[in-house]
């Protein structure tokens, strides 16, 4: 965590200093930002895992994606709950890791079905189609994250901290 934090606060610094404009909006708009930036690294994380388990150690292609998959599952939980959505209740962490499994299965059927009907039926190439598609996706779980999945952690936290 400290790595994506250290990374985090160095962006800022060169922004602030030298884009003081994209500095105002990203400061405003600061989970939209960091929700970005950890789908960024948890997808370099995915392909580096998978290269790992795949390209050094020669683990079956099937068995190295799935793999890959878990752990970047986890550093994707872990990242939007403590880093993006400042959520550091635990008495909902199983619940959490359930909903956020369940979204992932939703969002893999909704990869699969939209990229079948961009690339067969409308035509469009395919890492383009996968652009749109990740990007639509994108937006709907940062939805669900912070209204469903994370929703009001870090308020609700503070009140609970002040309280006791």
């Amino acid at each position: 965590m400290s790595l994506i934090n250290n990374l985090y606060f160095k962006f800022r610094n060169f922004l602030l200093q030298n884009y003081p404009k994209i500095y105002d909006f990203c400061n405003t708009q600061k989970s939209i930002v960091k929700f970005f930036l950890a789908g960024c690294f948890v997808g370099l994380n995915d392909l580096i895992f998978l290269f790992i388990f795949h390209g050094l150690f020669k683990i079956g292609i099937v068995v190295a994606t799935s793999l890959a998959f878990i752990l970047s599952f986890a550093v994707s939980f872990t990242l939007q709950k403590f880093w993006t959505f400042r959520n550091y209740n635990q008495n909902k962490a199983f619940h959490q890791i359930i909903l956020y499994f369940l979204n992932a299965f939703v969002g893999l059927s909704f990869n699969g079905a939209l990229m079948h009907y961009f690339v067969n039926k409308i035509y469009i190439f395919y890492i383009f189609s996968q652009i749109i598609v990740n990007l639509m996706i994108g937006t709907y779980n940062f939805f669900v994250y912070k209204f469903i999945i994370f929703k009001n952690g870090y308020e609700i936290n503070c009140q609970e901290k002040s309280i006791s």
